[in-house]
């Protein structure tokens, strides 16, 4: 279960104060994917990473009792002169899995070929979105993180690979997405929020949470 109590946060931007949760409550229970609408530039990736606790709130309580992974597309972790070989193996170590899995898993799913032993700061961004979701994916998680859905990518394989593996999980975990597509969010979750000016309207249905976006997008 991971459950906001009363969670503000906001930053100055120089001019003005820009609000991204004003006292906001919400409680995700697993088993129960949620998605979350909101316009770009509205807090979603600041609302994800509070999620996985890379940022702080200014006030209130963020409950976790479950395993949440790490952000999709998130490298904080990775080390940039270690290939993906090297990093997989060592956050493997990290999170007390087997190595040799959580390498072989990532190189089947990456499908990079010889990169896979090179550096990570020598590949792409498209080639990093890769290593980054397969490592989310061979990891054990309660709760996935997903901010926009899946890596930038034009390798239409990976995508499906990925996809079809990420459905699977939805069985037996649960996903907190946020997106500023409706048809986004239609893949992963049935109920939904929209996140705005601060304040986030929950609805029971992804249905109710697009009418509200849709009158005020």
């Amino acid at each position: 279960m991971l459950e906001f109590i009363n969670v503000s946060k906001s930053f100055w931007t120089g001019k003005q104060r820009k609000v991204i949760l004003d006292r906001a409550s919400f409680r995700v229970e697993l088993g129960k994917s949620m998605g979350i609408l909101a316009k770009n530039g509205t807090g979603k990736t600041t609302l994800i990473n509070m999620v996985a606790g890379l940022e702080k709130p200014d006030e209130g309580q963020i409950i976790k009792n479950c395993r949440v992974s790490f952000p999709l597309g998130f490298m904080g972790g990775v080390i940039s002169k270690l290939s993906a070989m090297e990093n997989s193996r060592y956050i493997a170590r990290l999170y007390g899995l087997d190595p040799d899995y959580i390498e072989a898993f990532c190189r089947w799913m990456c499908d990079l070929d010889e990169y896979f032993d090179m550096p990570v700061g020598t590949y792409s961004q498209g080639m990093r979105s890769r290593f980054s979701f397969a490592l989310m994916l061979a990891l054990d998680f309660d709760l996935y993180l997903i901010d926009e859905g899946m890596p930038s990518t034009t390798d239409a394989e990976f995508n499906k690979r990925a996809g079809d593996i990420l459905r699977e999980r939805l069985e037996t975990t649960t996903v907190l997405i946020v997106s500023h597509k409706p048809e986004t969010l239609e893949k992963y979750c049935r109920s939904a929020a929209v996140l705005r000016d601060g304040q986030l309207h929950m609805f029971d249905t992804l249905e109710e949470a697009k009418q509200l976006y849709d009158y005020e997008a």
